[in-house]
């Protein structure tokens, strides 16, 4: 198998010295480079990017800058996306946000994780974990959501929160781990 394939098949593989991967890597570095340097009040062309970038985009998304991801087509922005400034997506594996997810500043979604032991971590390989985000969440600012997590849809991620476990639909959650506080409620 190449390492792109046991990428996607969440296996162990080289994630530094691919050179298939590192390409892949640089062309969608310099598309997210390009993202950046479009004017703030530009939208109709950072809507442009972001079709370049991302594997597929819902309508009315918005995405502050500065934004960067990995691959950019591992990653499905649905209806009614906003992410304010310093989204980080490290795309290896699928990471999809469902319609009406808002993302608060400063945020990460990580789905590469390392072998625990130096030897293997130290040879460039890694294993990356689909991350799927519920619809009608907010995850507020400077959240980090880990791989292989899933958010439940009408959820809520309170700021600073590192979710590291599954959060059901309905609650809200806060900290570090993020653990469930209480449910939601409609007002």
């Amino acid at each position: 198998m190449t390492n792109k394939e046991l990428r996607d098949s969440g296996e162990l593989y080289d994630a530094n010295y691919d050179p298939e991967l590192v390409r892949l890597l640089d062309e969608c570095k310099d598309k997210c480079w390009e993202y950046n340097q479009i004017r703030p009040s530009d939208w109709a062309a950072k809507d442009a990017k972001l079709h370049e970038i991302i594997g597929s985009v819902g309508s009315g998304v918005r995405v502050q800058v500065p934004f960067w991801c990995d691959y950019g087509t591992n990653i499905t922005f649905g209806e009614n996306f906003y992410a304010n400034h310093g989204l980080v997506i490290l795309d290896a594996a699928k990471v999809t946000f469902s319609d009406n997810v808002f993302v608060g500043p400063n945020c990460g979604f990580h789905t590469a994780g390392h072998p625990l032991d130096a030897g293997r971590r130290n040879k460039g390989l890694e294993y990356a974990k689909p991350i799927k985000i519920g619809s009608n969440v907010w995850i507020g600012g400077n959240v980090c959501v880990m791989p292989g997590v899933t958010i439940g849809d009408n959820a809520v991620i309170g700021g600073g929160s590192v979710v590291v476990d599954d959060i059901p639909e309905g609650v809200i959650a806060v900290g570090n781990p993020c653990k469930i506080v209480k449910k939601t409620e409609e007002k």
